[in-house]
């Protein structure tokens, strides 16, 4: 079956657990789709066919002697370059780490492995993980594969791009400012970051992460269907101590009633008229699928915590960030520190506590709101997906990348979840809405999604266009 590459992968694990398929016909199909498009698009910069082959040959042979082998048995999916997986360079897109081979695994590379999934390759992101577009001096640029002229997203650029063009059926991510749900975006897909402590992280190969990456900084999934996102979830986040910000939370939380808030210009956000068109779109169709839907004028702050977020991300250590950008030459990591050098400068002992202050009181602001509301529907980004490269046009074009980018900015720093439900096309160029609820509360933020998802077209892989 040379097309099960196009499948769901709840679809594609239930045909393998069946013995319908086998795990390396399922590999087979998505080693031929890689060969096929990405050579034109560079998602995937490190794979090695003969390990997938193997893999997939294990999963067979546990299936042949009756063994469970999770619900992702012989699912193709994809990690991003910027986590340990054995034997793998972790290079972040670095040329500095090309030499940094993990001796042992991520706990999310592990989960997926224990789920069943068969990690297919490694996908490209912007050095250090800076920007939301995807080049580096090391892998090179990726392309988006609906429209080479837009940025894929960042940081996980690759990730987004992989799985909207059919290589894998699913896509890991990280996201500390949008990383995960801005690639969602411009590539069409679904994406989710999950709460803080939901899905555990570790890389041995380097150096523990300063406060601010510790306390926003997560992995998530990408995927073609809501339900494949549910299903990559529930594989990600078992229990790994090597993460001590991990939480036991339920997947499921109380029920609340289907009541969700619509924010089209949080905190002044300018707003262009086809992402208001987009979120009102959604908000329709959550209407039609029975919930209440109340539009308001503002969400509690999020301009005050995208700069906080912001000072944290970059801030903390932000000297020797600089020194490692200069060493390794990047004109995109370059770009980003300079520019916001007088938002995170000065970074001390007291910028950090009243930065972590300040955090307390907003999260408690928001964990209020969402006592009402089980969810908030609002714009992933003030714009349609950008051209590829726009922030490095001028400074004019790189301020107004980081204006229309506040809603990605500011969510982590409360910790969190968001989802980008990709809701259709302008033109050739992909739009959608992000959802967020509260801690822990990913089941609100899938739920809203599945229903906004089936009142449109669903996402399906596309071939690049040229």
């Amino acid at each position: 079956m040379d097309d099960l590459w196009r499948l769901p992968a709840a679809d594609l694990a239930a045909l393998i657990r069946s013995r319908k398929v086998s795990g390396r016909e399922a590999a087979v199909s998505a080693l031929a789709r890689l060969d096929a498009v990405n050579p034109s698009i560079n998602a995937v910069v490190d794979h090695r066919p003969a390990d997938v082959l193997a893999h997939a040959a294990v999963i067979d042979s546990a299936i042949a002697r009756n063994e469970e082998t999770g619900p992702l048995a012989g699912v193709p999916v994809t990690v991003k370059v910027n986590i340990d997986q054995q034997g793998f360079a972790n290079t972040n897109g670095l040329k500095l780490q090309r030499d940094v081979i993990a001796r042992s695994n991520s706990p999310v590379v592990d989960n997926l492995r224990k789920a069943g999934a068969v990690i297919l390759g490694r996908t490209n992101c912007p050095a250090f993980s800076y920007r939301w577009f995807t080049t580096n001096l090391i892998h090179g640029d990726t392309k988006n594969p609906r429209d080479p002229g837009i940025t894929p997203g960042g940081s996980s650029g690759g990730a987004g791009a992989a799985v909207a063009a059919g290589i894998g059926h699913i896509a890991h991510g990280t996201d500390i400012a949008g990383s995960i749900r801005y690639p969602a975006y411009a590539c069409g897909v679904h994406g989710l970051r999950p709460t803080i402590g939901r899905i555990p992280a570790f890389n041995a190969s380097l150096p523990e992460r300063g406060i601010g990456p510790q306390i926003s900084a997560v992995s998530g999934p990408l995927a073609r269907t809501i339900g494949d996102l549910r299903l990559a979830l529930a594989a990600m986040c078992a229990r790994d101590m090597r993460d001590p910000w991990w939480v036991p939370a339920p997947l499921e939380g109380p029920a609340m009633p289907k009541r969700a808030a619509v924010c089209l210009r949080p905190d002044g956000l300018e707003t262009v008229a086809e992402v208001l068109a987009a979120v009102t779109d959604a908000a329709k169709r959550l209407e039609r699928a029975g919930w209440v839907v109340e539009q308001i004028e503002n969400a509690p702050p999020l301009r005050e915590a995208a700069e906080l977020q912001t000072k944290l991300w970059l801030g903390d250590g932000y000297e020797a960030q600089l020194e490692a950008a200069e060493r390794e030459g990047d004109p995109g990591a370059l770009a980003c520190l300079r520019g916001n050098r007088t938002k995170v400068q000065p970074f001390d002992g007291a910028a950090l506590s009243k930065a972590l202050t300040r955090r307390a009181t907003l999260t408690r602001e928001w964990l209020t709101f969402f006592e009402t509301y089980a969810v908030l529907l609002m714009p992933v980004s003030g714009e349609l997906p950008f051209p590829d490269g726009l922030d490095r046009r001028d400074d004019a074009s790189f301020a107004r990348v980081w204006r229309a980018q506040l809603p990605q900015i500011a969510i982590p720093f409360m910790g969190l979840p968001g989802l980008t439900v990709s809701t259709g096309l302008v033109g050739r160029v992909p739009v959608g809405v992000q959802v967020v609820s509260s801690r822990y509360r990913e089941d609100l933020c899938l739920l809203a999604g599945e229903a906004i998802e089936a009142g449109g077209t669903p996402s399906s892989p596309v071939d690049p266009v040229r």
